[in-house]
């Protein structure tokens, strides 16, 4: 009988411990960010470090993802526990249209740093405007992506439609292998100024950026207000000169039903180390208590809210 009761006990605990095991390992969770030649992977492997170092039982892990639009999808089905998008994806998804077919149950955690949207070209390309490029070859951005919406809603803002192109998907990294190879006459990466992948291009290969015009700018912010001019200083780039583009907040989203509790904790968290964060991302200067509302028209999480208000008194 003894040796029975030890072999019940000792399959009780053996079963108790596998499900302590497995509850424990529930806690593991990824923040989606982009390609790994853009700026969100780095930013959401910083992110997904400092959050699993100084959260009790948080362990999360940045996910290659086609970015924003794919974010604020996962986000929303419970796919994701975070995501970096890009604003205007954000408030299109807010309000339920294109590229999504609904709502989705996407909110703010805190605005991140302001994207460009950047159209290279080579050097002694006769390329000079957006309406140069009809007829052309010219990367959009991977499907799914901020840089593909973001592309397309600037063309579109200046009287160019996809017909008019030889519209290509194509992510960071084959947009500059295509450039650099001849392959394409122009293509669109939407990130921060310095992003990775135009940075090593600009090494290995004379290119431009194309300037945007007061009266470009006009049409694109009353087509897209969430848009705002950026001035890039020459040498951005190794040997391009200096450029005028329109611009976006990136935001890190979550689910509107993330717990209350959690939601605070991140942004408590994230700011406390943002030190930390900007020894290794730069661009997280922009990441401030000052800008954490920076995109209008989708709000923040009640928790990340709860936290600013805090600091605010």
């Amino acid at each position: 009988m003894l040796t029975q009761f030890r072999k019940g006990w000792l399959a009780f605990t053996t079963t108790a411990l596998l499900t302590l095991s497995v509850q424990a390992s529930a806690e593991n969770y990824t923040i989606g960010t982009g390609s790994q030649s853009g700026t969100y992977y780095p930013l959401g492997g910083m992110l997904a470090k400092i959050w699993s170092e100084n959260i009790d039982n948080f362990d999360m892990r940045a996910e290659v993802t086609a970015a924003s639009v794919e974010n604020v999808i996962k986000v929303s089905t419970h796919k994701q526990l975070a995501g970096i998008a890009m604003g205007n994806v954000v408030e299109q998804a807010y309000e339920g249209t294109k590229p999504f077919p609904r709502k989705m149950d996407a909110v703010v955690l805190f605005a991140l740093y302001p994207n460009v949207v950047q159209f290279m070209v080579p050097a002694d390309s006769d390329i000079h405007s957006i309406t140069d490029l009809k007829g052309k070859k010219v990367s959009l951005g991977a499907p799914g992506s901020g840089t593909r919406v973001s592309a397309v809603n600037i063309l579109n803002a200046l009287g160019v439609e996809e017909k008019d192109i030889q519209a290509q998907s194509l992510n960071y990294t084959a947009t500059t292998s295509a450039i650099a190879n001849g392959q394409i006459d122009a293509g669109a990466i939407v990130g921060s100024l310095g992003v990775g992948a135009i940075t090593e291009l600009a090494l290995t290969r004379n290119i431009r950026i194309l300037s945007f015009t007061e009266a470009d700018m006009a049409k694109i912010t009353a087509a897209n207000p969430s848009y705002q001019l950026i001035e890039a200083p020459a040498d951005t780039y190794k040997n391009v000169a200096s450029f005028k583009a329109p611009a976006i907040w990136n935001v890190l989203v979550v689910n509107k039903d993330l717990d209350n509790k959690l939601a605070y904790e991140m942004t408590k968290t994230a700011f406390e180390n943002m030190d930390k964060i900007r020894k290794a991302i730069s661009v997280t200067q922009y990441t401030t208590l000052e800008n954490m509302k920076k995109l209008d028209g989708v709000p923040l999480h009640p928790g990340a809210q709860q936290y600013l208000d805090e600091q605010s008194q």
